[in-house]
């Protein structure tokens, strides 16, 4: 296996096993798809009821929203200057777990709106710590992957994303199919969280980055440093389009819980979205080793462009599905479009970093067009409920709807990033 040069000078590093690096991304996969998919719904149900469900799952949704869009930007910039990225891994990993502890007391313990806002505390600190082990951790892919390995590294990422949010699914399943306590969902998050850190923390040796010199001592980004980052091409067209795609995950996923309830009128929610859920997940690790290889021959865009257009089209025919079983159908070929999207992901945005002196900083800003659409949440979920209040399902029309045109511009301004096929860029499509 090829060396790749560490960043600022350093000795040159042989990249770890791509199974190593991903790991954490598999227990942080399982973490996001329990919380976000089958815990929140359910908990913020019971603390809010059925009228203002849409709302208050929204609005906890853009609150976190805000941590993810801020703190991954400070964090990178602070790793890369005092050069360390494990140390800071850590720390999250801790106010993590802090987080889920206050989560699963307000889930199994209190009650009403206090327990609501007690509930969002927790997931603020999942959040927080969440966001600040992986700002530097991001920086791993770019910093120790050569470029015509990438989509291989980012295909392996993606697999191990969909095999952590499958456990995922199969542990709600079984939770709810033995009708154990909610308590055990929570245990298990952490258990597979910590596992899966240890893994990487254990197995990819701190980077022997120089830390980066310079008089300024804050740890955020101001303007003229924006301005520079978005003026490099490459890197402002990776970020619109990956904050659309984003956009149209986060306009369905969030209520998929609902939707299987109000428009596939299942009698069990929560095992109905972790089937669907399920579906998804098995269809996407079909494509993600395969996507990540091919891209590294042919191109990254080429399978965005087919991942994306399958996404768009399955998202609308969730919509018109006739019955749960159709619903599985389309969420399968959903399901194949997202893993192949997933493949090339990380390839396509570690290519388009600027500078190997601020690659975590980088990264982070990245990460925010993936955590800052979560923003949305709060006027999605108001709209899906102004929506169906309407009568006629409205609201899922419209957010499913929103979701479909998402995955379409993300497709056609996808052809602005320069592409990359076997280690080398060449120009753009127009």
């Amino acid at each position: 296996m090829t060396s790749s040069l560490a960043p600022n000078g350093a000795q040159p590093l042989a990249p770890p096993s791509p199974w190593t690096l991903s790991a954490f991304w598999f227990g942080t996969s399982f973490m996001w798809l329990v919380v976000l998919l089958i815990l929140m719904p359910a908990n913020i149900l019971t603390f809010v009821g059925e009228a203002s469900k849409g709302t208050y799952l929204g609005l906890a949704g853009g609150i976190i929203a805000v941590v993810g869009l801020v703190l991954p930007p400070i964090v990178g910039s602070y790793s890369d200057r005092i050069g360390k990225r494990l140390p800071l891994m850590r720390l999250g990993l801790g106010v993590n777990l802090a987080g889920l502890a206050v989560m699963a007391l307000a889930a199994t313990a209190l009650s009403g709106m206090g327990g609501y806002w007690v509930y969002v505390l927790g997931l603020l600190l999942v959040q927080f710590g969440n966001n600040y082990a992986t700002a530097p951790y991001s920086a791993l892919v770019p910093e120790l992957v050569p470029v015509g390995q990438r989509g291989r590294y980012s295909g392996v990422m993606g697999m191990l994303q969909g095999l952590g949010q499958l456990l995922g699914g199969v542990a709600a399943l079984v939770v709810g199919l033995l009708k154990l306590p909610g308590l055990v969902s929570f245990v298990l998050i952490a258990v597979i969280l910590t596992t899966s850190a240890v893994v990487t923390l254990r197995g990819v040796p701190e980077t022997t980055i120089r830390p980066v010199v310079t008089e300024n001592r804050h740890y955020g980004l101001d303007l003229a440093q924006l301005r520079q980052l978005f003026a490099h091409q490459p890197f402002l067209w990776v970020f619109i389009t990956r904050a659309l795609f984003a956009l149209g995950q986060y306009s369905v996923q969030p209520f998929l819980n609902y939707y299987t309830k109000d428009v596939l009128a299942q009698k069990d929610p929560g095992l109905a979205t972790s089937i669907l859920l399920l579906t998804i997940i098995l269809a996407s690790v079909c494509t993600t080793l395969i996507g990540g290889r091919v891209s590294d021959r042919i191109g990254r865009k080429p399978v965005i462009y087919v991942a994306g257009s399958l996404m768009a089209v399955m998202a609308l025919a969730l919509l018109i599905a006739p019955s749960f079983y159709a619903a599985l159908g389309v969420a399968f070929f959903f399901g194949l479009g997202f893993g192949a999207f997933t493949s090339v992901d990380w390839a396509l945005g570690s290519d388009a970093m600027p500078s190997q002196r601020n690659y975590a900083r980088d990264m982070g800003i990245w990460h925010v067009a993936f955590v800052g659409p979560q923003l949305f949440e709060t006027p999605q979920g108001a709209l899906l409920d102004w929506g169906n209040r309407q009568g006629g399902n409205l609201g899922y029309t419209l957010v499913f709807g929103v979701a479909a045109l998402c995955f379409i511009l993300g497709v056609i301004l996808v052809r602005n990033v320069p592409e990359t096929v076997g280690g080398k860029r060449v120009q753009a499509a127009t």
